[in-house]
């Protein structure tokens, strides 16, 4: 016959375990915090006999970061200007990929005093590759399209939503390396886009500047 007897309360599994890994973890900090106390204490003597080499060595430290800082930034903007020179020609332009014509785009914005130049190509660009705001703070969208077919209205079209939605309030400027259909044309003239087209775009490379009125700067 079965034992009928209530059973007693069980403590849960690994209840036990849980309270003394606790204790255990909590013993370990004091253990490293009391630790730490008794190196800063004996270490505090020597700091403060010490203390101006502690000083000259951080100064010195932080100087050569910084020297090498700069040293890495100079180099990394003359590598830079070398590829846009490299680069500053029709026949070098078709060769490169559509993510090295949005680079190209950009450093002409630059070269021409544009502000917060953005690369934005990719996946999620929205349908724009390039945003800056102009010397006259006035704000622009950009689409690049380095093709040496024509660009056609569907592209435009894409071009145009984009500006009415996600970049309201910029105005758009489609650079390309190729022509624009009749119908792209006309699609563009409605929606008051500025058009650099391949003959345009090679004024633009030979030092022209973008916006009318306005001298491109050298380096």
């Amino acid at each position: 016959m079965a034992d009928r007897r209530p059973a007693g309360r069980r403590r849960p599994s690994g209840a036990g375990k849980r309270g003394k890994g606790g204790e255990t973890g909590l013993l370990l900090w004091l253990f490293g915090a009391a630790l730490v106390f008794l190196l800063l204490r004996a270490a505090l003597p020597f700091l403060q006999r010490n203390w101006p080499w502690f000083v000259a060595a951080a100064v010195a430290a932080l100087v050569l970061a910084t020297a090498v800082a700069v040293a890495r930034a100079r180099a990394m903007a003359e590598r830079e200007r070398r590829w846009f020179r490299e680069n500053s020609e029709l026949e070098r332009v078709d060769r490169l990929t559509g993510t090295e014509f949005e680079r190209l785009t950009a450093e002409l914005l630059r070269r021409d005093g544009f502000r917060h130049v953005r690369l934005l190509g990719g996946a999620g660009d929205r349908g724009v590759d390039l945003t800056a705001i102009g010397p006259g703070g006035r704000r622009f969208a950009f689409q690049c399209k380095r093709y040496t077919g024509s660009v056609g209205a569907p592209q435009v079209r894409d071009f145009l939503g984009a500006l009415a939605h996600a970049f309201a309030g910029h105005t758009g400027v489609l650079v390309t390396s190729g022509r624009l259909t009749r119908p792209a044309l006309t699609e563009a003239s409605q929606g008051g886009l500025i058009l650099v087209e391949r003959e345009r775009l090679a004024a633009w490379l030979g030092g022209e500047a973008l916006l009318p009125g306005r001298t491109a700067r050298g380096d």
